[in-house]
């Protein structure tokens, strides 16, 4: 029989110990209804995936080569699928060119497996 897969509410997310995101040394913080989160990208993988998170970062893993952003637009293009919102509810705030990247996700309504709660 297949097991129910477990998802995270924004609500959740954002109540107690998790809304302190930024200073309790996770990847990813609250504004409003907005979700802050801190990228290690690597492109050119085999396969498009959500990892774990390393230190202040959560991996993330597009098959999209590096070349002209085409791997953060794919990514972008991933996470919102991922993430329950629009492409158009993704912003890359900074590392368009880079692994390292920041995302707002606008009112996102589901979550991966890394967003669990207590850790």
């Amino acid at each position: 029989m297949a097991r129910a897969k477990k998802t995270t509410t924004a609500q959740e997310l954002s109540s107690g110990a998790a809304a302190a995101g930024r200073q309790d040394g996770r990847f990813y913080h609250w504004e409003g209804d907005v979700l802050i989160v801190n990228i290690l990208g690597t492109p050119s993988a085999r396969m498009d995936k959500i990892g774990k998170p390393k230190d202040k970062q959560l991996k993330v893993s597009v098959t999209a080569d590096p070349v002209g952003g085409k791997a953060t637009d794919h990514m972008v293009k991933f996470l919102a699928r991922e993430f329950g919102v629009r492409v158009s509810d993704v912003e890359v705030v900074f590392g368009r060119m880079s692994v390292n990247k920041q995302l707002r996700i606008a009112n996102p309504t589901k979550f991966p497996r890394a967003f669990k709660l207590g850790k």
